[in-house]
């Protein structure tokens, strides 16, 4: 049996919506579609910030292969800041479990919070949404660091996005569509 080759930036399969059942009444979870995801300017958008955190993280051999599954825990984020910012953080180096990521993941994004100067309510991500994995906010996390530490990285101009706002009620699921600007208009 012939193995197929890997490409290092090959992207993660497509998470859909969920069915009912997986998202709690009250809830609201972002969902790309497919078109979003197979736009080129988007997955450009995600090439260039896996090149730049490869690039950054170089010197301490870590390889970035997918945003969404390599980001979540908080491993890199913590490499990453500390070779931006040079501060040392007071976390452990390997959390193997998933409360232990979380609080790291946790410690990791309050700094970044502070290292940008932004306050919680305008920041477009969440320990919730990067730990769960959530492309849309881990790019917003990633934009705003290379745009802060790194503002002269070429970001391919104006990505945006077409989202699906998935909301559980006691009807059942609704869903609004409406398109998130993830680079700026040059």
């Amino acid at each position: 049996m012939e193995s197929e080759p890997y490409n290092l930036l090959q992207l993660p399969k497509v998470t859909g919506p969920p069915a009912e059942e997986e998202l709690p009444q009250g809830e609201k979870r972002k969902y790309l579609p497919p078109t979003s995801r197979q736009d080129p300017k988007f997955e450009e958008l995600q090439k260039v910030l896996v090149e730049w955190i490869n690039a950054k993280l170089l010197p301490e051999h870590i390889v970035v292969r997918s945003l969404e599954e390599d980001i979540f825990d908080g491993l890199i984020l913590h490499h990453l800041f500390q070779m931006l910012t040079g501060v040392k953080l007071e976390v452990e180096e390997m959390a193997l479990t998933a409360p232990s990521q979380r609080r790291k993941l946790e410690v990791v994004l309050e700094a970044i919070a502070r290292s940008l100067q932004a306050e919680e309510r305008q920041l477009k991500w969440s320990v919730e949404t990067i730990f769960s994995k959530d492309l849309l906010a881990t790019l917003h996390l990633l934009v705003a660091l290379a745009k802060h530490f790194q503002p002269d990285l070429s970001l391919p101009t104006n990505v945006q996005v077409d989202v699906i706002t998935m909301e559980s009620t006691r009807s059942g699921l609704k869903s609004e569509k409406s398109v998130e600007q993830l680079t700026d208009c040059r």
